[in-house]
C-alpha cells in the first residue's frame, strides 16, 4: 500500500503536536512569521509515529502553493505571463512591486515549510531515543533536510540574500542574521553531504515504503544545484558524476508521455511532486493547481473536461528557437498551438512553412484555443509541459491536468550540468560533456554533436527545460549572458537578478532593510 495515498490523517494525527503554525493564506499575508503551538503529553516510546512525521513532511512538501511556480519561472526567455496579472508581467519585465501579493506569498510558503520541517525533525529526534532502530530515524531526518534544502536553493535564486532558519523557534528569526547567496549555496551543500549517507541508495521510483521519495541521488542532485550556483564547478562535476557512474538513470524514451500519466516516476526522475485522484471518478484528489499553466479556450477530446486560465504562454523566442533547431519532439511537447498563435508564427515569412505537428489540435485530440473567428483575449499559446490530455483523466474527473504530476528535477538536468560543469573547467571520468549532451539529444532525435561548447550546453538546456522551474533565466545570469534576456521591450540590468523582499517582511524582519 502506497502511505502517500493516506497522508492527509496521518499528518493530522502525528503533527498537531509539532507544527509551528506560520501564516500562509491569501488573506493573512500581513500577519507575522509567530506562533507556535506544542500539544502536551506525547508518548515518545511510540516509536512507530515518527512514519507518520516522515509521510506528513512529503506532504507539506507536494502542498506547493500554485503561485510559487510562476514567480520562480517567469523571468526567462522562454516563457511569458499572459492574460491579465499584470504584476507577474511587471515582473517578467524586470520591473518590480514589492508590495504584490505574489512576492510574499512565495515567501511565506517556503519558509513556513523550512520551520514546520525543524519541528518535525525535533519531534523525531525525540522519538529515537527510543527507537529500536535509531538509523530509520536518521533517515527521515535525512530525507526533511533534502526538502529544505530544495527550498532554501529556491529562496536564495529569487531574493540572493535569506534567512536559514536553525530550530522551529519563530523569535529565532527576527535576529537571525542574513546570510549571502554564497553562504546559503555553501550551507545546502553542506546539508547534503549530511543527508546523502544516510538516505536509500536507490532510484526514487525503486523506493517501497514511499515511492518517488527522496534518496542519496536526490541530495546529490540539490547538491549539484547548489554548487552550480556557487559556480563551484568541480562539485557539480563531483556530485552528477556520481549519479551517472551509478547507472541507475536512464531517460524516458518518449518525451511527450514524460510529462503525462505514462512518465509519472520513471527511471529519469530526480524529483518529483506527486498529485492522485487515486484512480476514483469521485471523492478526495490530491492536485497541484495546474489550471494556471492551460488554454483558457479549448474543445477537448473528452466532453466535459474544464479549462484552464491562460496565464502561461511559451515566448515566440523561444518557438523560433525550437524551429530553428529543427525540434520536433520537445516543440510538440513544450507548447500548445492556438490557430491564431500559429498565424503570428507564420507572419514572419521566415516561418511561412512550419512542420506538419505544429497544429492547434495534439495528438491526443484535444483542439488547443476558440473555434470561431474571434480572438483569444488571453494566451496564443500554452505550457504542454503542464498539459495533461483530456483522455488521461480519469473517467468522472474534469479539473484541468488533475492527477498529473509536476516533475522537478530530472536526470537529463543532471546530464548537462555536468557537461555545463565539463565545459566550464572540471574533470570527470564518468562521462565527457559531449557524450552527456548527445545522450540528451539522441532522445529528441537530434545527430550527435561532435563536440561541444558552453553555448552548446546552454542552447541544449534552453531546449530541453524550456517552461521548467526558471532553469533558462538562472542560466543566463550565471554566465553573464543576460542580453538574451532583452526582448518585447525589456531591459534586464545587473539590479535585476533578484526580486526586492516583501514589503510585509521588511515590516517584521528590520535586518533585511540593510540588504
Amino acid at each position: 500500500m502506497n502511505k502517500l495515498k493516506y497522508f492527509k490523517s496521518l499528518w493530522t494525527l502525528s503533527l498537531a503536536a509539532a507544527m509551528v503554525l506560520v501564516t500562509a493564506c491569501d488573506g493573512d499575508l500581513d500577519d507575522p512569521l509567530e506562533g507556535q503551538v506544542l500539544v502536551e503529553g506525547t508518548d515518545y516510546t511510540q516509536t512507530q509515529n515518527m512514519a507518520q512525521l516522515q509521510v506528513g513532511a512529503y506532504d507539506l512538501f507536494y502542498d506547493i502553493q500554485w503561485e510559487t511556480f510562476p514567480l520562480l519561472s517567469v523571468r526567462g526567455d522562454d516563457v511569458n505571463p499572459a492574460g491579465d496579472q499584470f504584476p507577474l508581467t511587471e515582473t517578467d519585465q524586470f520591473r518590480y512591486d514589492r508590495s504584490f501579493w505574489m512576492y510574499n506569498s512565495t515567501w511565506l510558503n517556503f519558509y513556513d515549510d523550512i520551520i514546520k520541517w525543524h519541528a518535525a525533525i525535533e519531534e523525531i529526534e525525540k522519538y529515537k531515543v527510543n527507537a529500536p532502530n535509531p538509523a530509520e530515524a536518521d533517515q527521515y531526518i535525512a530525507e526533511i533536510k533534502v526538502m529544505q534544502g530544495w527550498e532554501l536553493l529556491q529562496l536564495s535564486r529569487l531574493w540572493g540574500e535569506i534567512l536559514i532558519p536553525t530550530s522551529s523557534q519563530t523569535d529565532a528569526l527576527y535576529t537571525t542574521p542574513v546570510s549571502s547567496q554564497q553562504e546559503v549555496m555553501q550551507f545546502i551543500s553542506d546539508l547534503m553531504d549530511e543527508a546523502s549517507p544516510l538516505l536509500p541508495n536507490v532510484r526514487p521510483n525503486e523506493r517501497t515504503d514511499i515511492k518517488g521519495g527522496v534518496t542519496r541521488y536526490t541530495a546529490l542532485a540539490v547538491k549539484a544545484m547548489a554548487n552550480l550556483e556557487m559556480k563551484n564547478y568541480q562539485g557539480v562535476a563531483d556530485a552528477t558524476g556520481q549519479i551517472i557512474s551509478s547507472g541507475a538513470f536512464e531517460l524516458y524514451s518518449d518525451y511527450y508521455e514524460l510529462f503525462k500519466t505514462p512518465g509519472k516516476l520513471s527511471n529519469e526522475s530526480i524529483m518529483e511532486f506527486q498529485y492522485s485522484d487515486f484512480g476514483q471518478s469521485s471523492g478526495n484528489a490530491e492536485y497541484y493547481l495546474h489550471q494556471f499553466f492551460g488554454p483558457n479556450n479549448w474543445t477537448p477530446a473528452v466532453a466535459g473536461s474544464g479549462a484552464g486560465w491562460g496565464f502561461w504562454e511559451p515566448s515566440m523566442k523561444y518557438i523560433k528557437f525550437m524551429l530553428d533547431r529543427n525540434e520536433t519532439v520537445r516543440l510538440e511537447t513544450s507548447v500548445l498551438f492556438t490557430r491564431e498563435g500559429i498565424e503570428m508564427i507564420q507572419s514572419d515569412p521566415n516561418y511561412a512553412t512550419l512542420p506538419g505537428f505544429v497544429s492547434n489540435t495534439t495528438r491526443d485530440g484535444d483542439i488547443i484555443g476558440r473555434t470561431d473567428a474571434q480572438p483569444n483575449p488571453r494566451a496564443k499559446f500554452s505550457s504542454g509541459k503542464h498539459y495533461l490530455p483530456s483522455n488521461q483523466l480519469t473517467p468522472g474527473r474534469t479539473r484541468y491536468g488533475e492527477n498529473k504530476n509536476m516533475l522537478v528535477i530530472r536526470y537529463s538536468e543532471i546530464l548537462l550540468m555536468h557537461a555545463e560543469a565539463l565545459v566550464n573547467g572540471a574533470t570527470s571520468s564518468a562521462m565527457s560533456a559531449t557524450d552527456a549532451v548527445n545522450e540528451v539529444r539522441d532522445r529528441a532525435g537530434l545527430t550527435d554533436l561532435a563536440s561541444v561548447t558552453l553555448d552548446d550546453v546552454l542552447n541544449e538546456k534552453f531546449a530541453e527545460f524550456g517552461l521548467e522551474w526558471g532553469i533558462r533565466f538562472y542560466d543566463v545570469v550565471r554566465h553573464g549572458r543576460t542580453s538574451e534576456l532583452n526582448r518585447d521591450g525589456r531591459t534586464y540590468t545587473a539590479d535585476d537578478q533578484f526580486i526586492p523582499y516583501p514589503l510585509a517582511q521588511l515590516d517584521l524582519l528590520t535586518q533585511l532593510s540593510d540588504n
